[in-house]
């Protein structure tokens, strides 16, 4: 028997290290030769990881990659957790890149949508955060990961601190299967603050001529909450958080529940819930927490990644975030996307599109946008075996083999800050699919995980209906002046009142009158510098206090 090479993938991987090695001194090599590098490195046709995901970007690795010569690199398969910066399209306009496997395209979703119209990307599928990861050790193996760390000492050990994030799975997925690992740095030290990725990892180090690119995306100013949002949040915290018993969280980005953040200390006092609810919870370090963590409310934070202005403010509370004996936060997007999704008893989010079925969706006409982590934080794990009173406050009392099920909650205004409708008969989703070809409609949440749908007219108790006759008469009584909510009959709302699937204000002791911006715990940016003792930071972006 002739025997095989079983090792073919590091002699091949070798190979183009040997190539590179004028390139090096040791693992490093210099600025100015980032683009030579990449050239020797990356062959046609590799799978590519450039790290990027909603806030954390390898900018500089990302803006050397378009200056490749397309003669040399090209048809590049790229995975990417966020399509966030301009040339991270840019390759697919020059030719360096083929087709794109993704999770989430806020930023640059309008142009995604008019490269598949125009053939120029090729998209294999959008994906959760999590599924991405996984298919990273299954059929999406890469050849060449690039990514991004703080500090990197003289032996190629990591140090990815306050924004760990998804950098190591991401190296991981490359160095145990014979990919190459290229990463920018920050600044080259003596000795890392601590080893988050061990220098046996990683193949190049290149100093960046400037920080990566870290975007402050959960960071809203309270001076832009709305009262309409504010009701929603009282309703929310009485009708959900409070009926529910809900410890574990998650909430998605947006005013609405950063209003519910910021009612805790106030209208959630009143209710007399703290230590009976949102205790624990899986959430980036969000500013307008600060009141409630101060106020008692909190005993753990967990976070996906960190956020721009809160690093000293985290520093000095390590009994609430995951920090380190370096006073840094160590973040990390998949593990936080498991918690989110097995150990977290509700989640709350927003969508751009709901239909009358109750899919919701951020994918709409010229914009693919993709779904990030949504999916994996609101959906029901049927995995799930540990049970809580949240959990099991949903459980049907009619079958002696039932189970719990997570809370899903859809907080969404009637009309989006585009003055069109929120809630539709179809989803643009729909007219996507086709549009892309894509093989399923990109629906973010399916209605069968939605439990619950919260808007300025009311809740809707999903999880109570019987037939989807009687879900979709739920939905239309709190989708307001919409075409859907304008079907929504008297008699029938009235009916569904006294079978308590759906609830306005007024059915569980919420006064309109009383939502007011002064009931929220801090009404301007400067406010939440107070609550933290001038330890929070905000970005200048944010400044603008009066």
């Amino acid at each position: 028997m002739t025997e095989r090479n079983w090792h073919t993938h590091r002699d091949a991987k070798n190979a183009r290290l040997a190539k590179a090695a004028t390139l090096l001194e040791g693992k490093f090599a210099k600025t100015e030769d980032v683009v030579k590098v990449l050239e020797t490195l990356i062959k046609p046709g590799d799978k590519v990881v450039l790290e990027g995901d909603n806030q954390k970007q390898a900018s500089f690795l990302s803006e050397a990659l378009t200056k490749v010569d397309a003669e040399k690199v090209h048809d590049l398969h790229m995975i990417m957790s966020s399509i966030s910066r301009p040339e991270h399209l840019d390759i697919f306009d020059l030719g360096i890149a083929a087709k794109m496997d993704f999770s989430y395209a806020g930023p640059q979703s309008t142009r995604v949508s008019q490269m598949i119209s125009d053939g120029t990307m090729e998209v294999g599928d959008i994906h959760t955060y999590l599924e991405l990861f996984g298919r990273l050790f299954i059929d999406l193996i890469p050849n060449v990961v690039l990514v991004a760390a703080d500090k990197v000492d003289h032996e190629g050990n990591l140090y990815t601190g306050f924004n760990t994030e998804e950098t190591p799975t991401i190296v991981e997925a490359a160095a145990f299967h014979d990919g190459i690992v290229i990463v920018q740095a920050n600044e080259i030290v003596d000795q890392v603050p601590r080893v988050d990725i061990p220098a046996g990892w990683v193949d190049v180090v290149i100093p960046a001529d400037q920080p990566y690119q870290l975007e402050p995306l959960f960071t809203r100013d309270p001076q832009a909450i709305s009262e309409l949002q504010i009701l929603m949040g009282m309703m929310a915290i009485r009708g959900i958080y409070e009926k529910h018993n809900v410890q574990t969280l998650n909430h998605g980005v947006g005013f609405n529940t950063s209003a519910i953040e910021l009612l805790l200390p106030t209208y959630g006092e009143q209710l007399g819930l703290k230590g009976k609810i949102c205790r624990n919870w899986e959430l980036n370090p969000t500013p307008t927490l600060i009141p409630a963590i101060e106020s008692g409310w909190m005993e753990s934070i967990h976070s996906f990644g960190g956020e721009v202005g809160m690093e000293k403010y985290i520093m000095a509370r390590p009994d609430i975030f995951f920090v380190g004996n370096d006073g840094t936060m160590r973040s990390n997007r998949a593990l936080g996307q498991v918690a989110g999704q097995y150990a977290c008893d509700m989640f709350v989010g927003s969508t751009l599109q709901i239909d009358q079925w109750g899919n919701s969706s951020t994918v709409t006409n010229g914009r693919l946008s993709g779904f990030g982590g949504a999916p994996n934080m609101g959906s029901n794990p049927t995995g799930r075996r540990h049970s809580t009173p949240a959990w099991q406050s949903l459980k049907p009392e009619d079958n002696p083999l039932a189970k719990g099920q997570k809370l899903v909650v859809q907080m969404v205004e009637t009309f989006g800050s585009n003055k069109k409708p929120v809630f539709v008969d179809h989803l643009d989703a729909e007219k996507v699919r086709k549009e892309a070809k894509l093989a399923n409609v990109p629906i973010m949440i399916y209605t069968e995980d939605t439990t619950h749908i919260v808007t300025e007219e009311g809740i809707a108790y999903l999880y109570k209906t019987d037939s989807m006759e009687q879900r979709k008469a739920a939905i239309e009584a709190v989708a307001g002046v919409t075409p859907v909510g304008l079907r929504s009959k008297p008699k029938e709302v009235q009916k569904l009142r006294d079978q308590g699937i759906v609830a306005l204000p007024e059915d569980i002791g919420v006064a309109r009158r009383d939502a007011k911006r002064s009931l929220l715990a801090a009404q301007t940016m400067d406010d939440l510098v107070q609550w933290s003792h001038g330890l929070y930071n905000p970005p200048a972006k944010f400044r603008s206090w009066s």
